[in-house]
């Protein structure tokens, strides 16, 4: 059910402020290091910290971009939910409303592409890889499709339907827009990649 991603796409920026404080534990054995790690482009320190360790694990890709960070949805309960049904496995697919990506003039998102998965509060999650990208109409979502974007298997197309047709409802409203059952659908699958639980 991740609905919107173009919505919260955030900008990267290198360049970081940090307020580290270091903590030594009782036993002497370890120092552990608690950052209140901010970055000027408000990205956490949490999706540099697992870009790094993806990138340490898979050398090969030391010289790829960081990909964007994203949560799905527009609010606490729902983003996190989705962002654990990622870590987890059970949620392997996303969707957003074609004619959105027009109006923000954001890119359709490319099978290969990677993102960082994060919680409400931009703490990274999980690193997904998109595997396909499809444009279909809303009307034409298969139950397997629907299966793989909401994460269950009980009844996932009536609640992928009535979940996204909410949802696309709220945001066409404010522009005067309806939506139709013919309205086009980016459907994106992705894989999941990389998880630090």
């Amino acid at each position: 059910m991740k609905h919107l991603i173009i919505i919260f796409i955030l900008a990267l920026v290198s360049c970081k402020n940090y307020n580290e404080t270091e903590t030594k534990m009782e036993n002497g054995s370890r120092t552990e290091i608690e950052s209140e790690l901010e970055t000027e482009s408000g990205i956490d320190i949490t999706v540099y910290e697992m870009w790094n360790n993806y990138i340490k694990a898979n050398p090969g890709f030391k010289n790829e971009e960081m990909p964007e960070p994203e949560f799905s949805h527009n609010n606490r309960e729902d983003a996190d939910r989705l962002a654990e049904l990622t870590v987890n496995g059970k949620k392997k697919a996303s969707s957003g409303l074609y004619s959105l990506y027009k109006q923000y003039n954001v890119e359709i998102p490319k099978a290969g592409t990677k993102q960082i998965i994060t919680d409400f509060d931009g703490k990274a999650k999980a690193i997904i890889e998109n595997s396909s990208v499809d444009t279909i109409p809303f009307n034409k979502i298969s139950k397997e499709y629907a299966e793989l974007d909401m994460g269950t298997e009980i009844e996932p197309l009536k609640k992928w339907k009535k979940a996204h047709w909410d949802f696309f409802e709220s945001f066409l409203e404010e522009s005067g827009k309806k939506p139709t059952e013919e309205m086009l659908i980016v459907c994106v699958r992705f894989e999941l990649i990389w998880t630090e639980r």
